[in-house]
């Protein structure tokens, strides 16, 4: 496993997300309303759609494509559809805020 650097709290705006990439990995970023950070695979399990550019509600984004909601603490799709997607540990550097994910 490896601790990466993807950014800075700064970076990312309240509800917003990011796309990292590392190696063959494409990583969704996503700063939640409550300041949290999460990451995950970006890419639907139905269609492919690009997590990043769907819309944060709460602790979910909606796939851009056709609306799935996925979670982003699980990475689990909600029914009544089926799949999930890769989540990656996030860590926040309180006195920088630097994002790192866990790979």
């Amino acid at each position: 496993m490896a601790k990466v650097l993807i950014g800075h709290m700064a970076d990312i705006d309240k509800k917003g997300a990011r796309t990292v990439r590392y190696q063959d990995l494409e990583i969704a970023v996503f700063k939640l309303s409550d300041g949290e950070v999460r990451a995950v695979e970006n890419r639907c399990p139905h269609k492919g759609g690009k997590l990043a550019e769907g819309m944060v509600c709460g602790t979910a984004v909606h796939c851009p494509l056709h609306d799935w909601k996925i979670d982003l603490k699980s990475g689990n799709v909600y029914e009544p559809d089926e799949g999930c997607v890769e989540t990656y540990e996030t860590e926040v550097d309180q006195a920088s805020g630097a994002i790192y994910i866990t790979l």
